[in-house]
């Protein structure tokens, strides 16, 4: 709980922040208001780290840009059309931003940009009233317009004017009713919520790339099931990633405790409890808890009915990469991040078959050979897609995949288990057969990796015996 007295202690602290204390002296001396604004704010007030100094005033772009000239190393203006200046100060980047008072025309997305006169009008436009307070500096001046500080510590997040006048300015602000859900662990206003549930539809008018990038963040926090839920809940998921809600029509043959979405939404927790004991300290793994929420997307599309009673999913690791991969490419995300979200949906359930009789030393490297640099995130999603209740069948598969780790280990320490290649490049096969560049080089190449799959490093001149044998035998 928000406690006060220690809350406005931080906002002191935030004050005499060297690089908050160069700006505020710099306005004051011009004769300018300044304030940090927003998440700064919040989070002194919280406990949490802060991130980002954003600040407000009502000096206009010019007499902004003239003010931090002198005391910074750098300074930037691609924001001034909408009253923006970014600066270096002190190493730290930071933001001011003009007094504004946006409005929208509903359709390109594209604020109209019109200077606000006062910063209570300002606080008016933003998301949320726990991002619409503002510390004012050098004073040390807390101000709250819209009672942010009791939704601070009720743990509510409520739009500062009506949501769906909110909402209807900016549909995004709904996508980050969710993340901030998720980031702050509060609960949405039950009038914000209906918005939500009501405009849904708008988000529609808001790039591919803006709710990307909404998505990302909340798959970036400690907890995004939770604001998973809230886009779930409200049916706002469905206008960008529908295939999410689908899961809750659907039962798992191997979970009959849980639907697909919860089991989903636990692989997802899991995962990230994974991610972070063995990567401790490294930033959020953002492919690898989209490929955790979305690995049984395919489930809905090959259900199938069997006589008594039993249901069947096969094939929903192939089909539902397909419908990731089409899903990510409509969001623009980077083919990389979709290419490793694709792969490891594609290869959950193939350590599966390990947990039935141990694999031979050729399917160990096939599995390390398909996985590519994808395979430690592989290891957890395969670890984190064990939800059983059934604590027997539990520890079986967590001993499996140890015996299939500790098997990857002892081979990379004999083999070149990252890097499998044959053991004769094209060049050599060119040579050694007597031919020119064509179909059947690649047909010897391919014949080679699978030799040095079955039976690992055999050295260059088993390879090369192996090699006149099979071209000998072609004919």
């Amino acid at each position: 709980m928000l406690n006060m007295a220690e809350g406005l202690s931080r906002l002191g602290a935030l004050a005499a922040n060297p690089v908050v204390a160069t700006l505020a002296t710099a306005f004051a001396d011009a004769g300018f208001d300044l304030a940090v604004v927003g998440g700064p704010v919040r989070d002194a007030l919280l406990g949490r780290e802060t991130h980002d100094l954003d600040f407000t005033t009502n000096a206009r772009p010019d007499d902004i840009l003239r003010i931090v000239k002198p005391i910074s190393s750098t300074q930037w203006d691609i924001g001034r059309a909408f009253g923006t200046i970014g600066a270096r100060i002190r190493g730290e980047q930071v933001e001011i931003t003009t007094y504004r008072a946006d409005s929208y025309d509903g359709v390109t997305r594209k604020p109209v940009v019109e200077f606000g006169d006062t910063i209570d009008g300002d606080l008016l436009r933003r998301d949320f009233t726990v991002n619409a307070m503002a510390l004012q500096v050098p004073a040390v001046k807390l101000i709250d317009p819209t009672s942010g500080v009791e939704d601070l510590v009720a743990g509510v997040l409520r739009t500062p004017i009506d949501p769906v006048i909110s909402f209807g300015d900016d549909p995004l602000r709904m996508l980050r009713a969710a993340r901030f859900s998720a980031q702050l662990g509060f609960a949405v206003e039950d009038g914000t919520f209906a918005a939500i549930e009501q405009l849904r539809e708008t988000l529609k008018i808001v790039s591919p790339e803006r709710v990307q990038g909404e998505l990302v963040r909340l798959m970036q926090t400690d907890d995004p099931v939770r604001g998973i839920r809230v886009l779930v809940e409200t049916g706002l998921i469905d206008e960008f990633l529908p295939e999410v809600s689908a899961l809750r029509l659907e039962v798992d043959e191997h979970h009959h405790h849980k639907d697909v979405y919860e089991h989903s939404l636990t692989v997802v927790r899991q995962a990230i409890d994974l991610e972070k004991k063995r990567n401790p300290g490294a930033a959020p793994d953002v492919p690898l808890r989209l490929a955790a929420l979305l690995h049984d997307i395919g489930k809905p599309r090959t259900r199938k009915l069997e006589p008594g009673g039993g249901v069947t999913f096969h094939h929903h690791d192939v089909v539902g990469s397909r419908m990731a991969r089409k899903r990510m490419q409509a969001l623009r995300f980077d083919g990389d991040t979709t290419d490793a979200v694709a792969k490891l949906i594609e290869l959950h359930l193939r350590f599966f078959g390990y947990a039935e009789g141990a694999w031979t030393d050729s399917a160990v490297r096939r599995y390390v050979r398909d996985a590519g640099d994808l395979v430690e995130r592989l290891h957890i999603l395969v670890r984190a897609d064990v939800t059983t209740r059934n604590r027997r069948k539990a520890s079986r598969l967590a001993s499996a995949y140890d015996d299939i780790e500790r098997r990857i280990v002892e081979l990379r320490e004999q083999e070149e288990l990252d890097s499998i290649r044959p053991e004769l490049d094209g060049n050599q096969i060119q040579q050694i057969l007597g031919i020119s560049p064509g179909r059947e080089v690649g047909e010897a190449y391919r014949f080679l990796l699978e030799v040095r799959l079955d039976e690992g490093v055999i050295g260059p001149d088993a390879a090369e015996q192996r090699l006149r044998e099979w071209w000998a035998a072609r004919g």
